[in-house]
Protein backbone atom coordinates (compact mmCIF):
# COMPACT_ATOMS: atom_id res chain seq x y z
CA UNK A 1 0.00 0.00 0.00
CA UNK A 2 1.28 3.23 -0.84
CA UNK A 3 -0.13 6.80 0.66
CA UNK A 4 0.51 10.33 -0.13
CA UNK A 5 0.06 12.19 2.56
CA UNK A 6 0.11 16.27 3.26
CA UNK A 7 -0.78 19.00 5.84
CA UNK A 8 -0.29 22.51 6.61
CA UNK A 9 -1.90 25.33 9.22
CA UNK A 10 -2.69 28.87 8.33
CA UNK A 11 -3.74 31.46 11.18
CA UNK A 12 -7.11 32.96 10.97
CA UNK A 13 -7.44 36.34 10.28
CA UNK A 14 -9.30 37.17 13.57
CA UNK A 15 -6.10 36.13 15.02
CA UNK A 16 -4.25 38.14 13.34
CA UNK A 17 -6.20 41.24 14.42
CA UNK A 18 -5.95 40.32 17.45
CA UNK A 19 -2.28 39.70 17.42
CA UNK A 20 -2.24 36.00 17.85
CA UNK A 21 -0.36 33.19 15.82
CA UNK A 22 -1.98 30.14 14.50
CA UNK A 23 -3.48 27.89 17.83
CA UNK A 24 -3.85 25.10 15.47
CA UNK A 25 -1.53 21.69 15.27
CA UNK A 26 -1.28 18.43 12.95
CA UNK A 27 0.46 15.86 12.44
CA UNK A 28 0.52 12.84 9.63
CA UNK A 29 2.69 9.82 9.14
CA UNK A 30 3.05 6.84 7.27
CA UNK A 31 5.45 4.22 9.21
CA UNK A 32 5.51 0.60 9.85
CA UNK A 33 4.63 -2.15 12.26
CA UNK A 34 7.76 -4.49 13.60
CA UNK A 35 6.34 -6.72 11.17
CA UNK A 36 6.70 -4.45 8.22
CA UNK A 37 2.40 -3.64 7.61
CA UNK A 38 2.43 0.25 6.68
CA UNK A 39 0.33 2.13 9.21
CA UNK A 40 -1.51 5.85 8.06
CA UNK A 41 -1.82 8.21 11.41
CA UNK A 42 -2.81 11.59 11.19
CA UNK A 43 -4.39 13.71 13.91
CA UNK A 44 -5.40 17.42 14.23
CA UNK A 45 -5.56 19.62 17.24
CA UNK A 46 -6.68 22.89 17.88
CA UNK A 47 -6.00 24.80 20.92
CA UNK A 48 -8.97 26.78 22.93
CA UNK A 49 -9.38 30.23 22.13
CA UNK A 50 -10.71 31.11 25.74
CA UNK A 51 -7.42 29.08 27.07
CA UNK A 52 -3.91 30.90 28.25
CA UNK A 53 -1.65 28.21 26.24
CA UNK A 54 -4.11 26.74 23.34
CA UNK A 55 -1.82 26.46 20.52
CA UNK A 56 0.84 24.86 22.69
CA UNK A 57 -1.76 22.67 24.23
CA UNK A 58 -2.34 21.76 20.36
CA UNK A 59 1.37 20.83 19.58
CA UNK A 60 1.82 19.01 22.54
CA UNK A 61 -1.09 17.06 21.81
CA UNK A 62 -0.15 15.86 18.41
CA UNK A 63 3.58 15.58 19.65
CA UNK A 64 2.16 13.16 22.35
CA UNK A 65 0.22 11.31 19.75
CA UNK A 66 3.15 10.89 17.38
CA UNK A 67 5.43 9.50 20.45
CA UNK A 68 2.64 6.97 21.23
CA UNK A 69 2.14 5.85 17.94
CA UNK A 70 6.04 5.39 17.37
CA UNK A 71 6.05 2.91 20.47
CA UNK A 72 2.78 1.38 19.69
CA UNK A 73 4.10 0.27 16.41
CA UNK A 74 6.89 -1.12 18.06
CA UNK A 75 4.74 -3.70 19.71
CA UNK A 76 5.06 -7.48 18.50
CA UNK A 77 0.96 -7.40 18.61
CA UNK A 78 -0.26 -3.86 16.64
CA UNK A 79 -4.35 -3.99 16.55
CA UNK A 80 -6.39 -0.84 16.01
CA UNK A 81 -9.52 -0.94 17.91
CA UNK A 82 -11.21 1.47 21.03
CA UNK A 83 -8.36 0.48 23.22
CA UNK A 84 -5.89 1.92 20.82
CA UNK A 85 -8.03 5.16 20.96
CA UNK A 86 -8.52 5.01 24.60
CA UNK A 87 -4.09 4.76 25.39
CA UNK A 88 -4.02 7.33 22.54
CA UNK A 89 -5.64 10.13 24.55
CA UNK A 90 -4.16 8.93 27.48
CA UNK A 91 -1.25 9.44 26.27
CA UNK A 92 -2.06 12.82 24.67
CA UNK A 93 -3.62 14.01 28.27
CA UNK A 94 -0.66 13.05 30.56
CA UNK A 95 1.81 15.05 28.40
CA UNK A 96 -0.16 17.78 28.43
CA UNK A 97 -0.67 17.39 32.08
CA UNK A 98 2.75 17.02 33.01
CA UNK A 99 3.49 20.08 30.94
CA UNK A 100 1.12 21.90 32.67
CA UNK A 101 2.60 20.87 36.17
CA UNK A 102 5.71 22.09 35.12
CA UNK A 103 4.63 25.44 34.20
CA UNK A 104 2.94 26.29 37.25
CA UNK A 105 -0.24 26.34 35.44
CA UNK A 106 -3.46 24.23 34.82
CA UNK A 107 -4.45 21.54 32.21
CA UNK A 108 -7.37 23.98 31.01
CA UNK A 109 -4.85 26.47 30.51
CA UNK A 110 -3.68 23.91 26.91
CA UNK A 111 -7.14 23.12 26.46
CA UNK A 112 -7.58 21.91 22.60
CA UNK A 113 -9.69 19.66 20.89
CA UNK A 114 -8.24 16.20 19.58
CA UNK A 115 -9.33 13.90 16.09
CA UNK A 116 -7.93 11.47 14.34
CA UNK A 117 -7.43 8.28 11.73
CA UNK A 118 -5.22 5.37 12.03
CA UNK A 119 -5.60 2.80 9.13
CA UNK A 120 -3.82 -0.21 8.21
CA UNK A 121 -4.36 -3.24 6.14
CA UNK A 122 -6.60 -4.48 8.10
CA UNK A 123 -8.81 -1.99 9.19
CA UNK A 124 -8.93 1.94 9.81
CA UNK A 125 -10.16 3.91 13.56
CA UNK A 126 -11.21 7.09 13.70
CA UNK A 127 -11.58 9.13 16.60
CA UNK A 128 -12.74 12.48 17.51
CA UNK A 129 -12.83 14.77 21.25
CA UNK A 130 -14.10 18.25 20.44
CA UNK A 131 -14.98 20.05 17.09
CA UNK A 132 -13.37 19.87 13.59
CA UNK A 133 -13.93 17.02 11.26
CA UNK A 134 -12.64 13.93 9.65
CA UNK A 135 -14.07 12.26 6.43
CA UNK A 136 -12.72 9.02 4.74
CA UNK A 137 -13.81 6.50 1.78
CA UNK A 138 -13.13 2.96 2.72
CA UNK A 139 -14.73 1.99 -0.56
CA UNK A 140 -18.02 2.99 0.03
CA UNK A 141 -17.43 6.63 -1.12
CA UNK A 142 -16.48 9.85 1.19
CA UNK A 143 -18.90 9.68 4.82
CA UNK A 144 -18.70 11.66 7.79
CA UNK A 145 -17.72 8.78 10.65
CA UNK A 146 -17.98 11.35 13.72
CA UNK A 147 -20.43 14.10 13.90
CA UNK A 148 -17.91 17.02 15.52
CA UNK A 149 -19.43 17.63 18.61
CA UNK A 150 -20.45 20.96 20.25
CA UNK A 151 -20.92 21.61 24.04
CA UNK A 152 -23.92 22.62 26.35
CA UNK A 153 -23.75 26.05 25.20
CA UNK A 154 -23.46 28.08 21.66
CA UNK A 155 -19.72 28.35 20.57
CA UNK A 156 -18.38 25.33 23.34
CA UNK A 157 -17.36 22.18 22.65
CA UNK A 158 -15.11 19.00 24.42
CA UNK A 159 -11.58 19.24 24.96
CA UNK A 160 -8.61 16.71 25.14
CA UNK A 161 -8.19 17.93 28.63
CA UNK A 162 -11.46 18.03 30.16
CA UNK A 163 -11.77 15.91 33.22
CA UNK A 164 -14.05 13.56 31.24
CA UNK A 165 -12.38 13.42 27.67
CA UNK A 166 -12.41 10.12 27.71
CA UNK A 167 -15.86 9.67 28.46
CA UNK A 168 -17.08 11.34 25.70
CA UNK A 169 -14.12 10.30 22.93
CA UNK A 170 -16.24 8.56 20.07
CA UNK A 171 -14.64 6.25 17.68
CA UNK A 172 -15.83 4.59 14.44
CA UNK A 173 -13.84 1.76 13.54
CA UNK A 174 -13.64 0.22 9.73
CA UNK A 175 -12.86 -3.87 9.05
CA UNK A 176 -11.19 -2.01 5.62
CA UNK A 177 -8.46 0.40 5.14
CA UNK A 178 -8.75 4.06 4.14
CA UNK A 179 -8.46 4.95 0.37
CA UNK A 180 -8.78 8.70 0.80
CA UNK A 181 -9.39 10.09 3.86
CA UNK A 182 -9.11 14.25 5.56
CA UNK A 183 -9.32 15.40 8.96
CA UNK A 184 -9.43 19.43 9.62
CA UNK A 185 -9.73 21.53 12.35
CA UNK A 186 -13.51 23.44 12.96
CA UNK A 187 -12.07 26.78 10.76
CA UNK A 188 -12.99 24.79 7.86
CA UNK A 189 -16.21 22.92 8.88
CA UNK A 190 -18.23 25.16 6.83
CA UNK A 191 -16.06 24.72 3.84
CA UNK A 192 -15.43 21.23 3.88
CA UNK A 193 -19.18 19.95 5.44
CA UNK A 194 -22.74 20.40 4.84
CA UNK A 195 -23.54 21.25 8.20
CA UNK A 196 -27.21 20.36 7.90
CA UNK A 197 -26.86 17.08 6.87
CA UNK A 198 -23.18 15.72 8.38
CA UNK A 199 -21.78 15.41 5.29
CA UNK A 200 -18.96 15.58 3.23
CA UNK A 201 -18.41 18.40 0.63
CA UNK A 202 -17.56 16.16 -1.95
CA UNK A 203 -16.41 19.57 -4.35
CA UNK A 204 -13.95 20.62 -1.63
CA UNK A 205 -12.00 17.52 -1.62
CA UNK A 206 -12.07 16.31 -4.74
CA UNK A 207 -9.51 18.24 -6.28
CA UNK A 208 -7.18 17.71 -3.80
CA UNK A 209 -7.62 14.14 -3.79
CA UNK A 210 -7.31 13.93 -7.33
CA UNK A 211 -3.66 15.46 -7.32
CA UNK A 212 -2.75 13.84 -4.33
CA UNK A 213 -3.68 10.15 -6.33
CA UNK A 214 -1.02 11.50 -8.73
CA UNK A 215 1.76 12.82 -7.46
CA UNK A 216 4.98 11.72 -7.77
CA UNK A 217 7.01 10.74 -4.13
CA UNK A 218 9.11 13.69 -4.70
CA UNK A 219 6.86 16.58 -4.75
CA UNK A 220 5.84 16.55 -1.02
CA UNK A 221 7.35 19.87 -0.47
CA UNK A 222 5.76 21.13 -3.43
CA UNK A 223 2.47 19.65 -2.44
CA UNK A 224 2.22 21.32 1.51
CA UNK A 225 3.43 24.87 -0.08
CA UNK A 226 0.50 24.30 -2.74
CA UNK A 227 -2.08 23.70 0.23
CA UNK A 228 -0.47 26.22 2.83
CA UNK A 229 -1.83 28.43 -0.14
CA UNK A 230 -5.17 27.30 -0.30
CA UNK A 231 -5.53 27.70 3.27
CA UNK A 232 -4.34 31.02 3.20
CA UNK A 233 -6.00 32.45 0.18
CA UNK A 234 -8.81 35.09 0.22
CA UNK A 235 -11.50 32.23 -1.54
CA UNK A 236 -10.57 30.35 2.01
CA UNK A 237 -10.62 33.97 4.11
CA UNK A 238 -13.87 35.04 3.13
CA UNK A 239 -15.75 31.87 4.77
CA UNK A 240 -13.59 31.73 7.93
CA UNK A 241 -11.79 34.03 10.30
CA UNK A 242 -10.34 31.20 12.44
CA UNK A 243 -7.10 29.52 11.37
CA UNK A 244 -7.60 26.47 9.57
CA UNK A 245 -5.82 23.03 9.31
CA UNK A 246 -6.42 20.59 7.09
CA UNK A 247 -4.71 16.87 6.97
CA UNK A 248 -4.98 15.34 3.51
CA UNK A 249 -4.54 11.33 2.52
CA UNK A 250 -4.75 9.02 -0.51
CA UNK A 251 -3.99 5.64 -1.44
CA UNK A 252 -2.42 5.53 -5.27
CA UNK A 253 -2.33 2.71 -6.60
Amino acid sequence: MNWRVVNASDVGTSHIAAGRGCEDSSWASVDRTSAGLEVLSMFVADGAGSALRGGEGAELAVQAAASFMAGALAHAEFGINDALAVELVVAVRSHIYAAAESTGLTARDYACTFLGIISAPGGTLALQIGDGGIVLDVGKGLEVPIVPMAGEYANMTHFVTDEDAVKVLVTKAFTEPVIRAGAFSDGLQRLALNMATNTAHEPFFSPFFRVLSTAPFDQEDELQKALQRFLSSPAVNERTDDDKTLVLAVQQA
